[in-house]
């Protein structure tokens, strides 16, 4: 059981459901279409999806900058659990490989049924440098939908739970949650 003051949680992918709000900005602006989500089988878009990288890279920065009209909508019961890790436990904390915070901060306050005093959010600027912060910060425990960064959090001392998704479908030796209602489960509240 997870202690809800020693877990920390990424938020694209996890949180945010961020890959449809890409497919949808490619979908609207560049009029791009037939690329689903489950086509996303990896976490270089590059390598997996047949799209120019120039209009990729497009897509990524206007998610960054929040410049689309499609709202960006959460993983379904994110913020119902979210919000009740945050009455145990203040702030809830969350670490970010994006490089500025940007509106995802806002959207986050929107989001969760929390002050914003209850939540605290990290921009590390890339997924090498999440251990770091969690390290630090005596977490014990990070949610996270990159394959990658979770054996980097492991030969930290960090314990990785796998938010599963088309992109992290590897063999790993990792404890793998494939909803909020999984996880939820293994928090001791």
């Amino acid at each position: 059981m997870i202690n809800p003051a020693s877990v920390a949680f990424d938020i694209d992918g996890v949180i945010a459901d961020t890959m449809t709000l890409f497919l949808e900005i490619a979908r609207d602006v560049y009029h791009i279409n037939g690329i689903r989500y489950d086509d996303i089988v990896c976490y270089n878009l590059t390598e997996c999806i047949p799209m120019e990288p120039e209009v990729i890279d497009a897509v990524v920065e206007r998610i960054l900058e929040g410049n689309y009209a499609t709202p960006l909508k959460p993983i379904n019961g994110a913020a119902e659990v979210l919000t009740r890790i945050g009455r145990y436990h203040r702030p809830v904390f969350f670490v970010t490989a994006r490089p500025h915070l940007g509106p995802i901060g806002d959207w986050m306050l929107d989001l969760l049924s929390l002050d914003s005093n209850s939540i605290e959010i990290m921009a590390v600027g890339t997924f090498e440098n999440k251990a770091e912060v969690l390290v630090e910060r005596k977490t014990s425990y990070f949610i996270e939908d990159r394959l990658e960064t979770c054996y980097r959090l492991q030969d930290a001392g960090i314990t990785p739970i796998l938010f599963r998704q088309p992109w992290n479908r590897e063999p790993h030796p990792f404890v793998e949650v494939g909803s909020w209602n999984e996880l939820e489960c293994l928090i001791d509240f």
